[in-house]
């Protein structure tokens, strides 16, 4: 840590997306600009997304591709069931074109537009190099027009008088040092490692039957200044859900391959307990497996469908780097480290009956399980879900496989309440002058799950675009005060 100036135009606490494409924002304005990040290194858990979501972009048109900004706002209002704040979702999905120019100005590089899944629009804009690149970048960038970064340095407070925001104390190396500010702008990236507001605001155990993914750190410090000057709580029990496994595995290891295809899954009790193709539907899949206390569901899988992804290729992707068509290498070597490590999550046998044993299911409720799925797949008809025939593929041995599939999330999406313009509102719908929030601590963006079907890279783009959205108000604002 260096010397902290003690006044500043800009003040952001958090140095992942959303703060750095604030402070660049503001920055490029001629704000002077401090960045204050408690982690040693910038970036957050904007270091692992792989794309950002976008309408109406260059890449878009030069593909044909008509999604357009009326279709991604009508799509995602519909979607959350209107209860996103519509004006904020306007603001986001209009700014969207821009910040894909914005951010290849900045010398980002994008290899191009996708989807993540079937029948979805393509919005996704894949990075070259995942967020880490674009975090660097940005970083660059920021230290290039005078953005102060001062890693290691927590905010403990935000300071308030006569109802505008005045300023910061930050944690200096022995006591709290006071930054005077006209603006800050929140963007410590939610509270996705708080044991106690995730038992409180969504009703899981962390750890226990909910498992945070690329998170460190993350206790809501945010959030909760906010609410102490004031702000209003909104979204504050929204996921960013979905189901993966063997938790024992890096995320995306070959294990998991197989866990995440349309197969049969099963429940703690070995019973199916849904439709499989939403495999290819992430918030979908973490709905669904957010329904057991347990914390997970079962994917069962056997030779024959080991070998259809040996030679064959995945149906669902795993990632941006797994498209659909990649074929599993490594499995048999790295179920073999996971059983030396002392596995708790795959299990393998000769039968279901053994299977069943292993995994702690009734056998009898097993075998009635996977011998009526067999007779769906038989006939090409699933009776009870209506799952699309092509994914009816039946369990025929010899080897048999389960994997738990557990609960997992990306990050909390949610807790402050803002408007269009990214400033903070207070109980009284009031706007609290010199405040602002982006990215996972600001609510509103969101019903009560995230959208990804219909806006593949939202979480990401919404990341960027509230950032470059709190900027662009910090100027107009900074010019009153």
């Amino acid at each position: 840590m260096h010397a902290i100036a003690t006044e500043a135009d800009v003040v952001v606490i958090g140095s992942g997306a959303s703060g750095l494409t604030a402070a660049l924002t503001a920055a490029e304005g001629g704000a002077k600009v401090i960045v204050f990040e408690k982690q040693s290194e910038p970036g957050g858990t904007s270091i692992n997304f792989e794309g950002i979501f976008a309408v109406e972009s260059d890449m878009q048109r030069a593909q044909f591709i008509d999604y357009s900004r009326d279709d991604a706002f009508k799509s995602i209002m519909e979607y959350n069931h209107w209860k996103a704040n519509p004006r904020l979702v306007r603001n986001i999905v209009n700014e969207s074109a821009e910040t894909i120019s914005w951010l290849e100005r900045q010398g980002v590089e994008f290899t191009g537009v996708t989807i993540n899944m079937p029948k979805s629009p393509r919005t996704y804009h894949v990075v070259a190099g995942t967020g880490l690149a674009v975090v660097k970048v940005l970083v660059s960038n920021a230290k290039e027009k005078g953005v102060d970064l001062q890693m290691g340095t927590p905010v403990t407070k935000i300071l308030k008088k006569d109802g505008r925001i005045t300023g910061v104390l930050a944690e200096g190396d022995t006591d709290n040092i006071r930054v005077n500010a006209k603006a800050v702008v929140i963007a410590s990236g939610g509270f996705a490692n708080n044991r106690q507001w995730i038992k409180k605001y969504t009703g899981f155990e962390l750890e226990k039957n909910l498992f945070p993914v690329g998170n460190t750190d993350k206790f809501g410090d945010g959030i909760r200044m906010a609410w102490e000057v004031g702000a209003a709580e909104e979204g504050i029990g929204v996921m960013e859900l979905y189901r993966a496994g063997p938790i024992t595995a890096e995320i995306g290891g070959q294990v998991e391959w197989p866990t995440v295809q349309p197969d049969i899954w099963v429940d703690p009790r070995g019973e199916r307990f849904c439709d499989e193709s939403i495999a290819f539907y992430d918030t979908s899949v973490g709905n669904m497996n957010a329904k057991f206390k347990e914390g997970y569901s079962y994917s069962i899988f056997d030779s024959s469908i080991l070998e259809r992804l040996k030679q064959h290729g995945l149906d669902k992707n795993v990632n941006v780097r797994t498209p659909p068509g990649s074929r599993l290498t490594n499995f048999d070597k790295e179920i073999e480290i996971l059983f030396e490590k002392g596995n708790t999550d795959v299990f393998v046998a000769d039968s279901i009956g053994e299977l069943a044993v292993k995994m702690e299911v009734d056998p009898g409720v097993l075998k009635s399980t996977v011998d009526e799925y067999n007779g769906f797949c038989e006939k090409k008809h699933d009776d009870l879900f209506a799952k699309d025939p092509r994914y009816l593929r039946p369990l025929k041995g010899p080897k048999f496989y389960a994997v738990k599939a557990h609960t997992v999330f990306l990050g909390t999406m949610g807790g402050i309440k803002i408007n269009h313009n990214t400033e903070v509102i207070d109980k009284n719908e009031t706007v609290i002058p010199g405040l602002y929030a982006a990215g996972f601590d600001a609510g509103g963006m969101y019903g009560d799950s995230y959208h990804i079907s219909v806006a593949s890279g939202s979480s990401s783009g919404f990341a960027v675009n509230s950032g470059r959205i709190a900027g662009k108000s910090i100027l107009n604002y900074i010019k009153t005060v």
